[in-house]
């Protein structure tokens, strides 16, 4: 019986060739000091495993690393002592992440209603905590490429009411490639253009009628501009994942988010179709341009 080849390394979409094995292993056995992430910016640099504005995609490289010595196809260092994994992301709770006064109302009983985007150490804190301690899936670093804001108000007093989280689009999901109808090729080529709004927090002592609509589509409009100027490219659609057991997807409905499916419930890191149909999501949709369809189906 004819043995089966197993299926091509990939990395985001880019077919990693013997060539490239070969030129990994050689980086690891030429520096056997360097940590895993220093091997994943040599790598990127030499490889051009680079974002459209230049930027490395260490993140991503680090991880597909990882999935190479899982499979004992490279042997990485070992960890840092001294630096545990996610050591770096543990959240401390502080009097600013505490709960709030209470702000209920109508949308317009708040017309200063702004997205303020996390770009200090004192921002990024404040942000990891109000998700830690009030988001039901809690703070994780996110895959790849992402951006996060802070909602706010001015008046009648200065308050954040919750948080907004954007990150890189889903490698597979069979509701929202049926939907945009591409290629395999296709989606290679333009998976970039697809944003996850892999977080969205309201408070849960706001209760401001209608806010959760209005800043989602406050968001795609602000999304498009600052995620170009941060990476270099404008993203075309934004998807997201709705659990079912808890919400309904209500406000996404009143965003004008469009409703395709559910997922495996495997998520990105089951390679092994290990958890197939656990905690299936629903899958929701927003085109960030009328023509988004017919881009995403485009030859390279």
């Amino acid at each position: 019986m004819r043995e089966i080849a197993p299926p091509p390394l990939n990395f985001c979409g880019q077919v990693v060739n013997e060539k490239a094995l070969s030129l990994i292993r050689q980086v690891i056995e030429r520096y056997p000091n360097l940590s895993r992430t220093e091997l994943a910016n040599t790598l990127c640099e030499l490889l051009d495993w680079n974002r459209p504005n230049g930027g490395l995609k260490t993140v991503e490289c680090r991880q597909f690393l990882e999935t190479l010595d899982a499979r004992s196809l490279i042997q990485l260092p070992q960890r840092r002592v001294g630096r545990p994994r996610g050591s770096e992301t543990r959240v401390a709770r502080t009097p600013s992440g505490a709960s709030g006064e209470p702000l209920d109302g109508l949308l317009g009983d708040y017309p200063s209603v702004s997205l303020s985007l996390v770009e200090t150490a004192q921002q990024r804190a404040l942000w990891r905590e109000l998700v830690e301690r009030y988001h039901y899936l809690g703070h994780r670093v996110p895959f790849g490429a992402h951006l996060r804001y802070l909602i706010r108000i001015e008046h009648p007093r200065p308050a954040v009411l919750g948080c907004l989280q954007y990150s890189s689009g889903a490698w597979r999901m069979q509701a929202r490639d049926r939907w945009i109808g591409w290629t395999e090729a296709e989606r290679k080529t333009h998976l970039q253009r697809i944003v996850n709004n892999s977080r969205f927090l309201i408070l849960p002592w706001v209760r401001i009628r209608y806010l959760a609509s209005h800043v989602l589509s406050q968001g795609a409009r602000r999304l498009v501009p600052d995620w170009e100027v941060r990476y270099g490219h404008a993203p075309w659609l934004l998807e997201t994942l709705v659990d079912p057991a808890r919400f309904s997807g209500t406000c996404y409905r009143a965003a004008n988010w469009i409703e395709v499916g559910v997922t495996t419930g495997r998520g990105r890191q089951d390679r092994c179709h290990r958890r197939h149909g656990a905690q299936p999501k629903t899958i929701w949709l927003y085109p960030l341009r009328r023509d988004a369809r017919h881009r995403l189906c485009q030859g390279g």
